[in-house]
Protein backbone atom coordinates (compact mmCIF):
# COMPACT_ATOMS: atom_id res chain seq x y z
CA UNK A 1 0.00 0.00 0.00
CA UNK A 2 2.42 2.08 0.68
CA UNK A 3 4.50 1.63 -2.37
CA UNK A 4 1.16 2.03 -4.03
CA UNK A 5 0.32 5.70 -2.31
CA UNK A 6 4.00 6.76 -3.35
CA UNK A 7 3.85 5.83 -6.93
CA UNK A 8 0.36 7.72 -6.64
CA UNK A 9 2.05 10.78 -5.03
CA UNK A 10 4.55 10.69 -7.85
CA UNK A 11 2.28 10.94 -10.91
CA UNK A 12 0.49 13.95 -8.64
CA UNK A 13 3.12 15.50 -8.57
CA UNK A 14 3.97 14.92 -12.51
CA UNK A 15 0.73 16.48 -13.12
CA UNK A 16 0.48 19.48 -11.05
CA UNK A 17 3.86 20.25 -13.03
CA UNK A 18 2.25 19.42 -16.57
CA UNK A 19 -0.52 21.25 -15.58
CA UNK A 20 1.39 24.44 -14.16
CA UNK A 21 3.07 24.36 -17.22
CA UNK A 22 0.08 24.47 -19.53
CA UNK A 23 -1.46 27.06 -17.93
CA UNK A 24 1.73 29.17 -18.21
CA UNK A 25 1.57 28.73 -21.94
CA UNK A 26 -1.53 29.08 -22.39
CA UNK A 27 -1.71 32.48 -21.26
CA UNK A 28 1.25 33.49 -22.71
CA UNK A 29 -0.22 32.37 -26.35
CA UNK A 30 -3.27 34.82 -25.76
CA UNK A 31 -3.44 37.45 -28.52
CA UNK A 32 -2.58 41.07 -28.21
CA UNK A 33 0.26 42.16 -25.93
CA UNK A 34 -0.61 41.71 -22.10
CA UNK A 35 1.09 45.14 -20.92
CA UNK A 36 -1.01 46.84 -23.63
CA UNK A 37 -3.75 45.34 -22.16
CA UNK A 38 -3.21 46.26 -18.66
CA UNK A 39 -2.06 49.54 -19.27
CA UNK A 40 -5.06 50.77 -21.27
CA UNK A 41 -5.81 52.13 -25.19
CA UNK A 42 -4.24 55.69 -23.75
CA UNK A 43 -1.00 54.42 -21.90
CA UNK A 44 2.04 55.90 -22.85
CA UNK A 45 5.00 53.38 -24.25
CA UNK A 46 6.95 54.46 -20.99
CA UNK A 47 4.14 53.06 -18.96
CA UNK A 48 3.70 50.31 -21.26
CA UNK A 49 7.31 49.50 -20.69
CA UNK A 50 6.99 49.87 -16.77
CA UNK A 51 4.29 47.29 -16.74
CA UNK A 52 6.25 44.49 -18.63
CA UNK A 53 8.95 45.26 -16.83
CA UNK A 54 6.62 44.83 -13.41
CA UNK A 55 5.60 41.41 -14.48
CA UNK A 56 9.34 40.68 -15.82
CA UNK A 57 7.40 40.16 -19.58
CA UNK A 58 10.55 40.98 -21.28
CA UNK A 59 12.67 38.06 -19.57
CA UNK A 60 12.82 34.87 -21.81
CA UNK A 61 9.70 32.27 -21.14
CA UNK A 62 12.05 29.53 -19.86
CA UNK A 63 12.98 32.04 -16.97
CA UNK A 64 9.42 33.42 -16.11
CA UNK A 65 8.45 30.53 -15.74
CA UNK A 66 10.96 29.54 -13.33
CA UNK A 67 10.75 32.47 -11.33
CA UNK A 68 7.00 31.52 -11.11
CA UNK A 69 8.07 27.62 -9.97
CA UNK A 70 10.40 28.98 -7.40
CA UNK A 71 7.39 31.40 -5.88
CA UNK A 72 4.78 28.68 -5.55
CA UNK A 73 7.57 26.44 -3.75
CA UNK A 74 7.98 29.17 -1.29
CA UNK A 75 3.97 29.47 -0.83
CA UNK A 76 3.94 32.25 -3.00
CA UNK A 77 0.79 32.75 -5.96
CA UNK A 78 1.87 35.58 -6.67
CA UNK A 79 0.52 39.70 -6.19
CA UNK A 80 -2.76 40.53 -7.84
CA UNK A 81 -2.09 43.43 -10.32
CA UNK A 82 -5.38 45.29 -9.20
CA UNK A 83 -5.46 45.19 -5.71
CA UNK A 84 -1.36 44.36 -4.78
CA UNK A 85 -2.94 41.88 -2.74
CA UNK A 86 -1.03 38.41 -2.22
CA UNK A 87 -3.56 35.45 -4.61
CA UNK A 88 -3.35 33.24 -1.62
CA UNK A 89 -5.10 35.62 0.77
CA UNK A 90 -7.45 36.81 -1.73
CA UNK A 91 -8.03 32.82 -2.73
CA UNK A 92 -8.60 31.91 1.00
CA UNK A 93 -11.26 35.19 1.16
CA UNK A 94 -13.52 33.90 -1.64
CA UNK A 95 -12.94 30.19 -0.51
CA UNK A 96 -14.97 30.78 2.39
CA UNK A 97 -17.74 30.78 0.07
CA UNK A 98 -16.82 28.52 -2.53
CA UNK A 99 -15.78 25.91 -0.34
CA UNK A 100 -19.19 25.33 1.51
CA UNK A 101 -21.14 25.90 -1.70
CA UNK A 102 -19.29 22.78 -2.68
CA UNK A 103 -19.40 20.46 0.60
CA UNK A 104 -23.69 21.39 0.30
CA UNK A 105 -24.10 21.14 -3.56
CA UNK A 106 -22.06 17.49 -3.43
CA UNK A 107 -24.49 16.11 0.12
CA UNK A 108 -27.40 17.26 -1.61
CA UNK A 109 -26.07 15.52 -5.14
CA UNK A 110 -25.73 12.28 -2.51
CA UNK A 111 -28.76 12.55 -0.96
CA UNK A 112 -30.40 12.59 -4.17
CA UNK A 113 -28.66 10.23 -5.94
CA UNK A 114 -27.61 7.16 -3.89
CA UNK A 115 -31.20 6.36 -2.48
CA UNK A 116 -33.50 6.64 -5.51
CA UNK A 117 -30.77 5.38 -7.52
CA UNK A 118 -31.04 2.29 -5.95
CA UNK A 119 -34.45 2.45 -5.93
CA UNK A 120 -35.07 3.26 -8.98
CA UNK A 121 -32.88 -0.28 -9.97
CA UNK A 122 -34.72 -1.92 -6.90
CA UNK A 123 -38.17 -0.86 -8.95
CA UNK A 124 -37.12 -1.91 -12.16
CA UNK A 125 -39.73 -2.52 -14.31
CA UNK A 126 -42.68 -1.09 -12.14
CA UNK A 127 -44.23 2.84 -12.66
CA UNK A 128 -42.32 3.87 -9.65
CA UNK A 129 -38.58 3.20 -11.13
CA UNK A 130 -39.42 4.05 -14.34
CA UNK A 131 -40.42 7.53 -13.38
CA UNK A 132 -37.67 7.86 -11.41
CA UNK A 133 -35.22 7.18 -14.39
CA UNK A 134 -37.21 9.56 -16.53
CA UNK A 135 -37.07 12.25 -14.17
CA UNK A 136 -33.34 11.34 -13.84
CA UNK A 137 -32.69 11.39 -17.45
CA UNK A 138 -34.68 15.07 -17.65
CA UNK A 139 -33.11 16.46 -15.06
CA UNK A 140 -29.71 16.12 -16.11
CA UNK A 141 -30.08 17.25 -19.42
CA UNK A 142 -31.24 20.90 -17.92
CA UNK A 143 -28.59 23.24 -18.13
CA UNK A 144 -27.60 24.62 -14.87
CA UNK A 145 -27.84 28.33 -15.72
CA UNK A 146 -31.75 27.17 -16.49
CA UNK A 147 -32.35 25.17 -13.24
CA UNK A 148 -30.67 28.03 -10.91
CA UNK A 149 -33.14 30.51 -12.78
CA UNK A 150 -36.05 28.59 -11.91
CA UNK A 151 -35.48 27.95 -8.80
CA UNK A 152 -35.03 31.70 -8.07
CA UNK A 153 -38.59 32.63 -10.05
CA UNK A 154 -39.90 29.82 -7.75
CA UNK A 155 -38.29 30.45 -4.25
CA UNK A 156 -37.05 33.74 -4.66
CA UNK A 157 -40.10 35.71 -6.81
CA UNK A 158 -43.63 33.84 -6.23
CA UNK A 159 -42.88 32.38 -2.69
CA UNK A 160 -40.02 35.17 -0.92
CA UNK A 161 -38.69 32.19 0.96
CA UNK A 162 -34.85 33.15 0.24
CA UNK A 163 -32.48 35.47 -1.43
CA UNK A 164 -32.11 35.41 -5.29
CA UNK A 165 -28.74 37.00 -5.55
CA UNK A 166 -26.03 38.44 -3.17
CA UNK A 167 -24.23 37.03 0.06
CA UNK A 168 -24.63 39.26 3.53
CA UNK A 169 -21.24 41.67 4.04
CA UNK A 170 -20.31 40.23 7.32
CA UNK A 171 -20.27 36.53 6.00
CA UNK A 172 -20.15 33.66 8.27
CA UNK A 173 -20.37 36.21 10.81
CA UNK A 174 -23.93 36.05 10.19
CA UNK A 175 -23.82 31.91 9.77
CA UNK A 176 -27.61 31.63 9.41
CA UNK A 177 -28.41 34.90 6.57
CA UNK A 178 -24.68 32.97 4.75
CA UNK A 179 -26.60 29.75 4.52
CA UNK A 180 -29.61 31.37 3.35
CA UNK A 181 -27.61 32.86 0.95
CA UNK A 182 -26.27 29.47 -0.69
CA UNK A 183 -29.40 27.34 -0.63
CA UNK A 184 -30.64 27.85 -3.94
CA UNK A 185 -27.08 27.85 -5.74
CA UNK A 186 -26.34 24.66 -3.77
CA UNK A 187 -29.69 23.56 -4.39
CA UNK A 188 -29.28 24.00 -8.30
CA UNK A 189 -25.45 22.15 -8.57
CA UNK A 190 -26.35 19.76 -6.57
CA UNK A 191 -30.04 18.15 -8.08
CA UNK A 192 -27.99 18.70 -11.28
CA UNK A 193 -25.37 16.61 -10.68
CA UNK A 194 -27.09 14.39 -8.38
CA UNK A 195 -29.37 13.19 -11.23
CA UNK A 196 -26.31 12.51 -13.51
CA UNK A 197 -25.13 10.48 -10.49
CA UNK A 198 -28.36 8.59 -9.99
CA UNK A 199 -27.90 7.20 -13.21
CA UNK A 200 -24.95 6.09 -12.80
CA UNK A 201 -26.05 4.53 -9.15
CA UNK A 202 -28.97 2.89 -11.04
CA UNK A 203 -27.08 1.73 -13.89
CA UNK A 204 -24.22 0.26 -10.48
CA UNK A 205 -26.91 -1.84 -8.59
CA UNK A 206 -28.81 -3.24 -11.80
CA UNK A 207 -25.42 -4.91 -12.67
CA UNK A 208 -24.99 -6.02 -8.99
CA UNK A 209 -28.29 -7.64 -8.84
CA UNK A 210 -27.62 -9.58 -11.86
CA UNK A 211 -24.30 -10.76 -10.18
CA UNK A 212 -24.06 -14.45 -9.41
CA UNK A 213 -23.27 -13.78 -5.37
CA UNK A 214 -26.80 -11.98 -5.37
CA UNK A 215 -28.60 -14.85 -6.81
CA UNK A 216 -26.76 -17.40 -4.22
CA UNK A 217 -27.20 -15.16 -1.15
CA UNK A 218 -31.54 -15.09 -2.25
CA UNK A 219 -31.33 -18.81 -3.23
CA UNK A 220 -30.05 -19.58 0.28
CA UNK A 221 -33.11 -17.77 1.46
CA UNK A 222 -32.76 -13.87 1.67
CA UNK A 223 -35.16 -11.68 -0.48
CA UNK A 224 -33.87 -10.31 -3.32
CA UNK A 225 -33.60 -7.07 -1.89
CA UNK A 226 -31.92 -7.86 1.07
CA UNK A 227 -29.40 -10.03 -0.60
CA UNK A 228 -28.83 -6.66 -2.58
CA UNK A 229 -28.66 -4.52 0.88
CA UNK A 230 -25.87 -6.83 2.57
CA UNK A 231 -23.83 -8.25 -0.77
CA UNK A 232 -24.43 -6.12 -3.66
CA UNK A 233 -24.83 -2.25 -2.60
CA UNK A 234 -20.72 -2.72 -1.08
CA UNK A 235 -19.48 -3.23 -4.05
CA UNK A 236 -21.77 -0.40 -5.81
CA UNK A 237 -20.19 2.21 -2.91
CA UNK A 238 -17.00 1.05 -4.81
CA UNK A 239 -17.90 2.58 -8.27
CA UNK A 240 -19.83 5.55 -6.59
CA UNK A 241 -16.82 6.31 -4.70
CA UNK A 242 -14.68 6.26 -7.99
CA UNK A 243 -17.53 8.70 -9.75
CA UNK A 244 -17.88 11.09 -6.79
CA UNK A 245 -14.59 12.15 -7.54
CA UNK A 246 -15.27 13.25 -11.60
CA UNK A 247 -18.73 14.81 -9.89
CA UNK A 248 -16.20 17.34 -7.84
CA UNK A 249 -14.83 18.57 -10.94
CA UNK A 250 -17.98 19.07 -12.27
CA UNK A 251 -19.48 20.92 -8.88
CA UNK A 252 -16.67 23.10 -9.46
CA UNK A 253 -16.70 23.81 -12.92
CA UNK A 254 -20.92 24.48 -12.12
CA UNK A 255 -19.61 26.49 -9.45
CA UNK A 256 -17.68 29.13 -12.30
CA UNK A 257 -21.45 29.65 -13.59
CA UNK A 258 -23.34 29.86 -10.32
CA UNK A 259 -21.50 32.26 -8.79
CA UNK A 260 -21.68 34.86 -11.64
CA UNK A 261 -25.76 34.24 -11.69
CA UNK A 262 -26.22 34.64 -7.64
CA UNK A 263 -23.82 37.31 -7.37
CA UNK A 264 -21.62 35.26 -5.14
CA UNK A 265 -18.26 36.79 -4.01
CA UNK A 266 -16.41 33.41 -4.54
CA UNK A 267 -13.43 31.76 -6.14
CA UNK A 268 -15.51 31.01 -9.53
CA UNK A 269 -16.79 34.68 -9.91
CA UNK A 270 -13.59 36.43 -9.05
CA UNK A 271 -11.69 34.20 -11.74
CA UNK A 272 -14.10 35.15 -14.56
CA UNK A 273 -13.36 38.84 -13.37
CA UNK A 274 -9.45 38.72 -13.66
CA UNK A 275 -9.31 36.58 -17.18
CA UNK A 276 -11.72 39.44 -18.38
CA UNK A 277 -9.32 42.19 -16.47
CA UNK A 278 -6.37 40.15 -17.91
CA UNK A 279 -4.83 40.11 -14.06
CA UNK A 280 -2.27 37.70 -15.23
CA UNK A 281 -0.76 36.77 -11.57
CA UNK A 282 -4.33 36.07 -10.15
CA UNK A 283 -5.11 33.90 -12.89
CA UNK A 284 -2.08 31.79 -12.93
CA UNK A 285 -2.80 30.70 -9.18
CA UNK A 286 -6.27 30.67 -9.16
CA UNK A 287 -6.21 28.03 -12.64
CA UNK A 288 -3.36 26.34 -10.97
CA UNK A 289 -5.18 25.84 -7.55
CA UNK A 290 -8.19 24.56 -9.21
CA UNK A 291 -6.36 22.02 -11.09
CA UNK A 292 -4.56 21.14 -8.43
CA UNK A 293 -7.48 20.99 -6.03
CA UNK A 294 -9.30 17.79 -8.71
CA UNK A 295 -5.73 16.41 -8.97
CA UNK A 296 -5.62 15.59 -5.17
CA UNK A 297 -9.23 14.89 -5.43
CA UNK A 298 -8.56 12.05 -7.40
CA UNK A 299 -5.51 10.69 -5.67
CA UNK A 300 -7.34 11.05 -2.28
CA UNK A 301 -9.92 8.57 -4.28
CA UNK A 302 -7.47 6.63 -5.60
CA UNK A 303 -6.13 5.61 -1.99
CA UNK A 304 -9.57 5.29 -0.95
CA UNK A 305 -10.64 2.99 -3.26
CA UNK A 306 -7.87 0.82 -2.81
CA UNK A 307 -7.92 0.73 0.85
CA UNK A 308 -11.47 -0.50 1.11
CA UNK A 309 -11.57 -2.78 -1.82
CA UNK A 310 -9.82 -6.11 -0.91
CA UNK A 311 -9.43 -7.20 -4.42
CA UNK A 312 -7.01 -4.87 -5.85
CA UNK A 313 -4.54 -5.23 -2.82
CA UNK A 314 -4.69 -9.28 -3.57
CA UNK A 315 -4.50 -8.29 -7.38
CA UNK A 316 -1.26 -6.22 -6.55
Amino acid sequence: MIRYALTRLVLLLVGLFVASALIFLSLRVLPGDIAQLIAGTNSTPEQIAAIRDQLQLDRPLPQQYLDWIAGLLRGDLGTSLKTGTPVITELAQKAQVTVPLGIMSLTIAVVVSVPFGVLSAMRRGHASGTALNVGAQALAAVPVVWAGMMLVVVFAVWLGWLPAQGFPRAGWGDPAAALRALVLPAITIGVVEGAMLLRFVRSATMQAIDQDYVRTAAAKGLTRNQALIRHGLPNVGLSVITVLGLQIAGIIVGAVVIEQLFSLPGIGRMLVADVGGRDLPKVQGELLVLTGFVLVVGFVVDLVHRLIDPRQREAS
